[in-house]
């Protein structure tokens, strides 16, 4: 019996650490950006303080000089997978049974590419849970998660119309509930993507700061899954007005349903150009020229579009080959 046991926790380990995420690209009314705006984590484990700010755009993340051109009104779509680079539909984009919500913010400043997020947050989009009819527990019931796995990875999230014109940071998040019930199990993975709104509005949403706007003691964090749920209220405030949220277990839809990698041409968003010496990116593909990837930023992999040029200092190197290479 001791043997089994012991076999079965360091089973479920390894299933753990292979099932955590990353968001790592966007899409735009349809049009794939890849990376190019990203502020990819450089690694695909989670932040489990809410007190830290790591919380804000996650750990281990440099800053893109691209910022995505989006309409006030319009959609996008954020996209997850377990290992940075691989945009495979035959993975769980997070699997591992990380169930939980997937919730969305956005904050106005000055500049996206330099932004520290310490600026205020409001809540755009949200897709939580929904009591599966027969379900025995938590775990049967419909999750954001299981949403992000059915779509591939790729979750619609609209841009609220009244927002004015500048600068924004979008931050999604999911919040991987399996081990919530003991102190401190929540995961929570999060991407800041960079972006810069067009828009005639004038809305000034309340916001909320990070870290602070969680409470590790928060309902919605501090949860057992594992056995049978009437509600779940999610963390953080209600989405604002402008917002949108989807139904757990609803079909995909837009983008989360016709979007496909390589189905189109990938615009390559303006960046400064560096004198520096730069090397060809491993496994690569993209813009070999005329923009650089920041230090610890993406610079190639399987299906990567952006930047292959590393800034000077840096060298792109294969990290997981063939899907993810960085400039290290």
């Amino acid at each position: 019996m001791k043997s089994f046991t012991v076999a079965a926790l360091a089973a479920l380990c390894a299933q753990n650490v292979a099932a955590h995420a990353t968001f790592q690209q966007l899409w735009v009314d349809g049009t794939d950006y890849g990376s190019q705006c990203a502020r990819v984590p450089s690694s695909n484990s989670p932040v489990t303080d809410v007190s830290s700010n790591n919380f804000r755009c996650n750990s281990g993340t440099s800053r893109p000089s691209g910022k995505c051109p989006v309409k006030a009104g319009s959609t996008v779509a954020v996209e997850m997978h377990q290992q940075n680079g691989d945009r495979s539909c035959s993975n769980e984009a997070i699997g591992g049974a990380h169930y939980g919500p997937v919730l969305v913010y956005m904050s106005k400043v000055s500049d996206a590419a330099t932004a520290d997020g310490s600026s205020g947050w409001f809540k755009v989009f949200q897709d939580t849970w929904a009591k599966k009819s027969g379900s025995g527990s938590g775990d049967d019931d419909f999750w954001g998660t299981k949403d992000l796995n059915t779509c591939c990875g790729k979750m619609n999230v609209k841009i609220p119309a009244d927002l004015p014109s500048g600068d924004y940071l979008l931050r999604a998040e999911v919040i991987a509930l399996h081990a919530a019930s003991s102190g401190g199990g929540a995961q929570f993975y999060m991407t800041c993507y960079q972006l810069s709104v067009t828009g005639s509005g004038s809305a000034s949403p309340a916001t909320v700061s990070f870290p602070g706007a969680y409470k590790a003691s928060d309902p919605g964090i501090a949860v057992s899954i594992h056995s049978s749920m009437s509600g779940y209220t999610a963390p953080g405030p209600a989405v604002y007005s402008g917002g949108s949220s989807k139904v757990a277990g609803s079909a995909c839809s837009g983008c989360e349903s016709t979007c496909k990698v390589g189905s189109g041409s990938t615009p390559t968003l303006s960046q400064p150009t560096s004198s520096a010496t730069s090397t060809p990116a491993p496994g690569g593909g993209g813009n070999n020229g005329g923009c650089e990837a920041a230090k610890y930023q993406q610079c190639g992999g399987t299906g990567y579009t952006g930047c292959t040029n590393c800034a000077s200092g840096s060298t792109c190197s294969a990290v997981s080959p063939p899907y993810y290479s960085q400039c290290i």
